[in-house]
């Protein structure tokens, strides 16, 4: 069987491999987060997110305007149309008007730096 594949076929398995490889890492946790999860908690704070969200971990924060944000690291999408990657987080963040307008969420105000600390954040909530 193995005389049938072309000489190229193992090489175009790797991609799926390492996909593979990734996506086991990354549900085991083991890449490093990119903000500061400690910078992110006290930002959500700051800017009273709990106003809106339940979210773990941030005390007063049982808002019921927005979705809970519990098990957010176990979620494959944000807004239902992104990834849940820090990136697509830390975009979503700044500016959700981009990508759902007339959405509930307001613009936060936060830096690029700031959003990936929220994001990390989220990211520690199993």
């Amino acid at each position: 069987m193995l005389s049938r594949l072309k000489p190229w076929a193992p090489m175009a398995a790797c991609p799926l491999v390492l996909g593979l490889l990734a996506a086991s890492a990354l549900a085991e946790g083991s890449f490093p987060l990119v903000g500061s999860p400690a910078r992110g908690a006290r930002l959500i704070v700051q800017k009273g997110c709990g106003a809106c969200h339940t979210i773990p971990g941030i005390e007063g924060a049982d808002g019921l305007v927005g979705p809970p944000l519990t098990q957010w690291s176990r979620r494959i999408f944000v807004a239902g149309l992104l990834r849940n990657t820090q990136q697509n987080v830390a975009a979503w963040v700044l500016e959700p008007q981009h990508f759902v307008p007339g959405n509930a969420m307001p613009s936060t105000g936060l830096t690029a730096s700031q959003a990936l600390d929220v994001a990390a954040y989220l990211e520690t909530i199993r």
